[in-house]
C-alpha cells in the first residue's frame, strides 16, 4: 500500500497503476469537456455575488422548498428570471 491519499483516503498501488494505464490509453477530450456544472441558461454563467440578510435567506429557503427547487442558486435564478421577465 502506498502512502498516497486523496481527500484523506488511502490509494492503492493498483489504483494508481489503473489510472496511469487509463491515461496512457488516451482520453476522449470532447467527453471530458462536457463534465462539470451544466450551463445556467443559454451559455456559460457569470458568478454575481450578493449579500442577503438572515430573514431574506430564510424566506428564500422556504419558497424554494415549497416550489421543489433543490438549491438556493436555482431559487435565485428563478426569482431573477421572473422579475426580469426572462423565459
Amino acid at each position: 500500500m502506498s502512502d498516497e491519499k486523496i481527500r484523506g483516503q488511502a490509494v492503492s498501488e493498483d489504483q494508481i497503476q489503473a489510472w496511469a494505464d487509463e491515461a496512457e490509453a488516451g482520453y476522449d477530450v470532447p467527453a471530458l469537456r462536457r463534465r462539470g456544472r451544466p450551463t445556467a441558461g443559454d451559455g456559460p454563467g457569470e458568478v454575481v455575488p450578493a449579500r442577503l440578510d438572515a430573514a431574506t435567506l430564510a424566506a428564500l429557503d422556504r419558497q424554494a422548498k415549497a416550489e421543489g427547487l433543490a438549491t438556493r442558486s436555482e431559487a435565485i435564478r428563478a426569482a431573477v428570471r421572473a422579475w426580469a421577465h426572462v423565459a
